[in-house]
């Protein structure tokens, strides 16, 4: 079973928002808000309803970009504008 992050009951948390180390699951993805191209690129590496993350890195500079995702066996950099576009449910541990 897995619970929702956030501040307020239901509230729902993007994946740039997710603390350092979680595992999580994608809830849902604003595909609206993403260039066609990216969100092709995104599905491609595996970006959708239902998969697993984690967030790895955050970057230190302005902006804390890029992000680095774990998704699958891989690990992925990713624009924080890209994550802030996927809402996640954080796995029980």
């Amino acid at each position: 079973m897995h619970k929702r992050l956030g501040y307020g009951s239901g509230a729902a948390v993007t994946l740039d928002e997710l603390p350092l180390g979680h595992d999580a699951r994608i809830a849902s993805v604003d595909w609206a808000a993403l260039v066609p191209e990216e969100a092709q690129r995104l599905r491609a590496l595996g970006f959708d309803e239902g998969a697993q993350v984690r967030l790895a890195y955050r970057g230190v500079f302005l902006g804390r970009d890029p992000l680095a995702i774990e998704i699958g066996r891989m690990t992925v950099a990713l624009r924080r504008i890209h994550a802030r576009a996927m809402h996640v449910e954080e796995l029980a541990a």
